[in-house]
Protein backbone atom coordinates (compact mmCIF):
# COMPACT_ATOMS: atom_id res chain seq x y z
CA UNK A 1 0.00 0.00 0.00
CA UNK A 2 1.35 3.39 -0.93
CA UNK A 3 0.82 5.96 1.84
CA UNK A 4 0.09 9.45 0.53
CA UNK A 5 -1.10 11.12 3.73
CA UNK A 6 0.29 11.03 7.25
CA UNK A 7 -1.76 8.62 9.41
CA UNK A 8 -1.00 10.82 12.46
CA UNK A 9 -1.98 14.31 11.27
CA UNK A 10 -3.36 13.94 7.72
CA UNK A 11 -0.72 16.10 6.03
CA UNK A 12 0.40 14.92 2.58
CA UNK A 13 3.62 12.95 2.93
CA UNK A 14 6.72 13.96 0.99
CA UNK A 15 6.06 13.11 -2.63
CA UNK A 16 9.28 11.16 -3.04
CA UNK A 17 10.78 8.51 -0.80
CA UNK A 18 13.85 9.54 1.18
CA UNK A 19 17.39 8.48 0.28
CA UNK A 20 16.96 4.93 1.58
CA UNK A 21 14.04 4.56 -0.89
CA UNK A 22 11.65 2.85 1.52
CA UNK A 23 10.47 5.64 3.82
CA UNK A 24 8.24 8.69 3.44
CA UNK A 25 8.15 11.42 6.04
CA UNK A 26 5.60 14.01 7.12
CA UNK A 27 6.81 17.62 6.86
CA UNK A 28 4.34 18.67 9.58
CA UNK A 29 4.78 16.20 12.47
CA UNK A 30 7.91 14.29 11.36
CA UNK A 31 6.09 10.94 11.26
CA UNK A 32 8.05 8.43 9.19
CA UNK A 33 6.38 5.63 7.24
CA UNK A 34 8.65 2.62 6.66
CA UNK A 35 7.66 0.57 3.65
CA UNK A 36 8.73 -2.89 4.80
CA UNK A 37 7.70 -6.22 3.27
CA UNK A 38 4.49 -7.83 4.53
CA UNK A 39 5.07 -11.34 5.94
CA UNK A 40 3.13 -14.20 4.34
CA UNK A 41 3.02 -17.97 4.77
CA UNK A 42 2.11 -20.57 2.17
CA UNK A 43 1.61 -24.33 2.02
CA UNK A 44 2.73 -26.95 -0.45
CA UNK A 45 0.25 -29.64 0.55
CA UNK A 46 1.50 -33.05 -0.53
CA UNK A 47 -0.45 -36.28 -0.99
CA UNK A 48 1.62 -39.17 -2.34
CA UNK A 49 3.63 -36.86 -4.59
CA UNK A 50 0.68 -34.79 -5.81
CA UNK A 51 0.20 -31.21 -4.63
CA UNK A 52 -2.97 -29.28 -3.89
CA UNK A 53 -3.36 -25.97 -5.70
CA UNK A 54 -6.15 -23.43 -5.51
CA UNK A 55 -7.56 -21.30 -8.33
CA UNK A 56 -7.95 -17.71 -7.18
CA UNK A 57 -11.41 -16.11 -7.39
CA UNK A 58 -10.15 -12.55 -6.87
CA UNK A 59 -7.40 -10.20 -7.97
CA UNK A 60 -4.51 -10.12 -7.95
CA UNK A 61 -4.00 -13.05 -10.31
CA UNK A 62 -7.68 -13.91 -10.61
CA UNK A 63 -8.14 -17.37 -12.23
CA UNK A 64 -4.47 -18.27 -11.73
CA UNK A 65 -3.44 -21.34 -9.76
CA UNK A 66 -1.75 -20.70 -6.43
CA UNK A 67 -0.62 -22.33 -3.22
CA UNK A 68 -2.89 -21.96 -0.18
CA UNK A 69 -1.67 -19.23 2.15
CA UNK A 70 -1.79 -15.55 2.90
CA UNK A 71 -0.75 -12.63 5.06
CA UNK A 72 0.28 -13.22 8.67
CA UNK A 73 -1.59 -11.60 11.55
CA UNK A 74 0.35 -9.34 13.96
CA UNK A 75 2.63 -11.43 16.23
CA UNK A 76 1.66 -14.65 14.43
CA UNK A 77 4.38 -17.24 13.82
CA UNK A 78 4.52 -18.34 10.15
CA UNK A 79 3.89 -22.00 11.08
CA UNK A 80 0.69 -20.96 12.87
CA UNK A 81 -0.23 -18.58 10.05
CA UNK A 82 -0.01 -21.26 7.38
CA UNK A 83 -2.27 -23.55 9.45
CA UNK A 84 -4.80 -20.73 9.91
CA UNK A 85 -4.76 -19.70 6.24
CA UNK A 86 -5.19 -23.28 4.99
CA UNK A 87 -8.10 -23.81 7.37
CA UNK A 88 -9.75 -20.51 6.34
CA UNK A 89 -9.33 -21.22 2.62
CA UNK A 90 -9.92 -24.98 2.47
CA UNK A 91 -11.56 -26.02 5.77
CA UNK A 92 -8.86 -28.62 6.53
CA UNK A 93 -6.27 -28.91 9.27
CA UNK A 94 -2.68 -29.48 8.22
CA UNK A 95 0.49 -30.69 9.85
CA UNK A 96 3.41 -28.41 9.01
CA UNK A 97 6.41 -30.56 8.07
CA UNK A 98 9.35 -28.34 7.14
CA UNK A 99 10.32 -24.98 5.72
CA UNK A 100 10.86 -25.08 1.96
CA UNK A 101 12.24 -21.57 1.63
CA UNK A 102 11.75 -17.83 1.89
CA UNK A 103 10.88 -15.78 -1.20
CA UNK A 104 10.52 -12.06 -1.95
CA UNK A 105 7.73 -10.83 -4.21
CA UNK A 106 5.10 -8.11 -4.66
CA UNK A 107 1.36 -8.31 -4.04
CA UNK A 108 -0.86 -6.85 -6.71
CA UNK A 109 0.03 -3.32 -7.69
CA UNK A 110 3.78 -3.79 -7.13
CA UNK A 111 3.70 -1.37 -4.18
CA UNK A 112 3.33 -4.04 -1.50
CA UNK A 113 6.53 -6.01 -1.08
CA UNK A 114 6.01 -9.45 0.49
CA UNK A 115 8.25 -11.85 2.41
CA UNK A 116 6.84 -15.33 1.72
CA UNK A 117 7.66 -18.40 3.82
CA UNK A 118 6.59 -21.76 2.38
CA UNK A 119 6.20 -25.05 4.22
CA UNK A 120 5.55 -28.63 3.20
CA UNK A 121 2.28 -29.72 4.78
CA UNK A 122 -0.09 -32.65 4.79
CA UNK A 123 -3.79 -32.78 5.63
CA UNK A 124 -4.52 -34.38 8.99
CA UNK A 125 -8.22 -33.58 9.37
CA UNK A 126 -11.18 -32.65 7.18
CA UNK A 127 -12.18 -32.72 3.53
CA UNK A 128 -11.15 -29.97 1.14
CA UNK A 129 -13.98 -27.43 0.88
CA UNK A 130 -12.87 -24.13 -0.71
CA UNK A 131 -14.18 -20.83 0.65
CA UNK A 132 -15.47 -17.84 -1.36
CA UNK A 133 -11.93 -16.64 -2.22
CA UNK A 134 -11.21 -19.89 -4.06
CA UNK A 135 -12.81 -20.93 -7.38
CA UNK A 136 -11.60 -24.50 -7.02
CA UNK A 137 -9.00 -26.68 -5.38
CA UNK A 138 -7.40 -29.53 -7.27
CA UNK A 139 -4.64 -32.12 -6.83
CA UNK A 140 -1.91 -32.07 -9.48
CA UNK A 141 0.87 -34.50 -10.28
CA UNK A 142 4.31 -33.02 -10.92
CA UNK A 143 3.78 -33.52 -14.65
CA UNK A 144 0.37 -31.82 -14.74
CA UNK A 145 1.03 -28.62 -12.75
CA UNK A 146 -0.61 -25.73 -14.66
CA UNK A 147 1.52 -23.06 -16.29
CA UNK A 148 -0.81 -20.25 -15.18
CA UNK A 149 0.56 -19.81 -11.63
CA UNK A 150 0.01 -16.75 -9.46
CA UNK A 151 2.96 -14.65 -8.27
CA UNK A 152 6.51 -14.56 -9.57
CA UNK A 153 7.96 -16.69 -6.77
CA UNK A 154 5.70 -19.72 -7.45
CA UNK A 155 8.16 -21.39 -9.85
CA UNK A 156 10.99 -21.10 -7.29
CA UNK A 157 8.76 -22.65 -4.61
CA UNK A 158 7.99 -25.60 -6.88
CA UNK A 159 11.64 -26.03 -7.82
CA UNK A 160 12.77 -26.01 -4.18
CA UNK A 161 9.94 -28.35 -3.14
CA UNK A 162 10.88 -30.83 -5.89
CA UNK A 163 14.50 -30.82 -4.65
CA UNK A 164 13.35 -31.62 -1.11
CA UNK A 165 10.93 -34.35 -2.20
CA UNK A 166 13.60 -36.21 -4.12
CA UNK A 167 16.33 -35.57 -1.53
CA UNK A 168 14.55 -36.51 1.70
CA UNK A 169 12.94 -39.83 2.58
CA UNK A 170 9.28 -39.47 1.85
CA UNK A 171 7.27 -39.14 5.06
CA UNK A 172 4.05 -37.92 3.54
Amino acid sequence: MEFRFCPSCGTPLNSKPSNDNNTRSCPNCNFTHYDHPKPCAGAVIDRNGDILLIRRANEPYKDHWDFPGGFLEPDEHPRDGVKREVFEELNVKVEVRQLIGVYMDHYGNQHDSTLNMYYTCNIIEGSVSPNFEIKEAKWFSLKSIPRKLAFNHAEAVLKDWKKRVHKVDRQF
